[in-house]
């Protein structure tokens, strides 16, 4: 672990609601300021750190007096919106000490999915880092709705990792890092304190949401580091209650669970397919097809697609699966919906006659598609 973290210089810190808000009793003013000074300290030492916090929410949830989390979208956005005043005012305040300033930077996936408002929101991140400023990333839960929401803040960690070339992503939770079981049911359950992301074993350790205050639970982490890693950042998991612990991860002291990525990394346009989380349509691949883009590197073509599934015009990012329902890749679409259907099945000399036109010989060129 020493040597992989003392050389990050970018670095993606992930705090969730029941840190941030004492287990939902309200903002820990005493936390938010030691995460503060620890940023302050590493801002100091020429790194750039973005805070992806969680507690919006459940700050707003304790503001309004309720004791569970609902679950109306309506009520959601409106805890969310009262608890973002408090969150975001108890950050600047605790920033502000240390002579830096703090920025609030709201997303929802429809920023990410849109290629020009992807560039964009990387541009404003890395502006921000370049003037010193921290910023305070959140999903945008007052407006957002389930057919955009990232859906917990571990993901969007992820995916803001991945969007500014972060160097590693470290996610602070209640717990103390990744065990081969759940330590709460299985006494014998021991700390994994370093794998490979990615390695489909640590899923399967993974148990469900953590937490009544937050939505996310390990398994969302093993996913995050999975997704961050195609970026070729790394991942730590570790306990926010360690004293000093993103100045001691970051000096090379093994703390948590490190979650170490392939030295293999998406180009930039690929990365960018890779994180569509919500797809416009679902081509079903054969497996002829299947063995053409894993092995051989292939184009798909429309004799490869069993069945069309959504609606979508060309251009859009579809999702290709397997019989099964396995995600295989990602990619950009020659046709639209109605004509993918419509030569489906079909050889490539035959579009011309089933569509009444000349087009792509390849529903997804190769160079428009990426593997999951």
């Amino acid at each position: 672990m020493k040597t992989v973290l003392t050389q990050c210089r970018r670095i993606v810190v992930k705090v969730g609601s029941s840190l941030v808000t004492n287990q939902g009793a309200g903002l820990d003013l005493n936390a938010l300021g030691n995460w503060a000074r620890q940023i302050a300290a590493l801002n100091a030492d020429g790194r750039e750190v973005v805070l992806v916090s969680s507690g919006a929410i459940a700050e707003g949830m304790q503001r309004l007096g309720w004791s569970t989390r609902p679950t109306s979208i309506h009520a959601l956005q409106a805890a969310a919106a009262v608890g973002q005043m408090g969150l975001v005012q108890a950050y600047e305040s605790c920033f502000r000490q240390h002579d830096l300033h703090a920025a609030q930077v709201l997303l929802t996936h429809a920023d990410l999915a849109d290629r020009e408002r992807y560039l964009n929101a990387r541009a404003t991140l890395t502006t921000l880092l370049s003037l010193r400023v921290i910023p305070i990333i959140n999903e945008n839960d007052t407006v957002v709705t389930d057919e955009i929401k990232f859906g917990d803040n571990d993901t969007l960690g992820a995916l803001v990792t991945n969007l500014i070339d972060a160097d590693v992503l470290i996610i602070l939770t209640d717990q103390s890092g990744l065990y081969t079981a759940d330590p709460r049911k299985d006494p014998s359950a021991t700390l994994v304190s370093e794998a490979l992301a990615g390695d489909a074993q640590l899923e399967s350790m993974a148990g469900g949401v953590g937490s009544s205050i937050g939505r996310g639970g390990m398994l969302t982490k093993i996913l995050a580091a999975k997704r961050a890693a195609r970026s070729g950042a790394h991942t730590v998991i570790a306990s926010g209650h360690e004293r000093d612990v993103l100045l001691r991860l970051l000096q090379g002291e093994s703390i948590g669970t490190l979650l170490t990525a392939p030295t293999l990394t998406l180009a930039a346009r690929k990365q960018w397919l890779a994180d569509h989380l919500q797809v416009s349509g679902k081509l079903v691949l054969d497996a002829g097809a299947i063995k053409a883009l894993r092995s051989d590197g292939k184009s798909l073509l429309p004799i490869g697609v069993k069945s069309v599934s959504g609606e979508f015009e060309r251009g859009a990012v579809v999702a290709c699966v397997s019989e099964d329902g396995q995600d295989i890749a990602r990619g950009l679409t020659n046709y639209n919906a109605e004509e993918a259907r419509r030569i489906a099945g079909h050889v490539s000399q035959e579009i011309e006659s089933l569509l009444g036109y000349g087009g792509d010989t390849e529903i997804i060129h190769r160079d428009n598609l990426v593997l999951l």
